[in-house]
């Protein structure tokens, strides 16, 4: 949503606050919630407390809880009657004002059924879904690694068992700790070798010969296949509704801007 959307660690403080008061640490009698812990977090895309492991939750509770005490130290200091703070605390109450008027004018666009239907039929293109293959890899050096892989794996009882543990014994891609595992992907997500190989595969079988490509030799088992099929509409329903939202946020906030362009007394200098 380009510079429409909330993307201040202050915005993302408050609004964290106002969902919940989760309380992790108290300092000088001063909080530390939600709110905070949000905008330490907020410099790495995507990351939530719960799923870090517990020494990094612990750090990220002591960065929250360090920046309080300097905070704290800071508003004792004085600074609060300085001019470059009363001027930056002003811009800040605007920029914060704009940016939840911003997500409220987002949160009021509605889409209809209608509309979500008929962007489904007239960009049929974008919910084609290509052939697919869920697949497991061991990936080593050499080929004479992957030859004596490949003998094991012949000699196995249940081949998805041992694949596992050959995996996570013996594989040295990053996959390896979790059996191999790789989960769904199209022709395009693999290099070509790669992607010839697990897709000439049947369903519950692995590659007789090793495969190779610039990472080394694979060894692959295919888990599962999925033909190319129509992605159905109940299951891109809310992507489509979130793209149509977008759109109509956009159109809105540039015929409000324009509006109030027309009527505002602007000089440029």
């Amino acid at each position: 949503m380009k510079k429409y959307l909330l993307g201040g660690a202050v915005a993302l403080s408050l609004l964290a606050t106002t969902v919940s008061a989760k309380t992790y640490a108290t300092v000088n009698g001063d909080k530390i919630e939600d709110g905070d812990i949000a905008a330490i977090l907020s410099v790495v895309p995507g990351a939530r407390l719960d799923t870090l492991k517990k020494d990094q939750q612990k750090k990220v509770i002591e960065q929250a809880v360090e920046k309080h005490l300097l905070a704290q130290q800071a508003m004792k200091s004085g600074i609060e009657k300085e001019k470059i703070y009363q001027t930056t605390l002003e811009k800040m109450k605007k920029d914060l004002a704009l940016e939840i008027w911003m997500k409220k004018q987002f949160d009021a666009q509605k889409v209809t059924d209608a509309e979500m239907k008929d962007f489904y039929k007239k960009n049929a293109k974008m919910f084609k879904q290509p052939d697919m293959a869920k697949a497991k890899h061991i990936l080593v050096k050499t080929e004479a690694e992957a030859k004596k892989i490949i003998a094991e794996l012949n000699k196995a009882k249940d081949v998805k068992k041992t694949f596992i543990k050959l995996a996570a014994a013996k594989s040295t891609g990053p996959s390896g700790p979790n059996g191999g595992e790789l989960g769904w992907f199209d022709r395009s997500k693999m290099v070509k070798p790669f992607a010839d190989a697990a897709f000439a595969l049947k369903k519950g079988t692995f590659t007789k010969k090793p495969v190779k490509t610039q990472f080394g030799y694979h060894v692959i088992y295919v888990e599962d296949k999925k033909k190319a099929q129509n992605v159905p509409f109940a299951k891109a329903k809310k992507n489509i509704e979130q793209s149509l939202k977008v759109q109509k946020f956009q159109a809105h906030m540039k015929e409000v801007s324009k509006g109030l362009k027309a009527k505002a007394d602007i000089s440029y200098k």
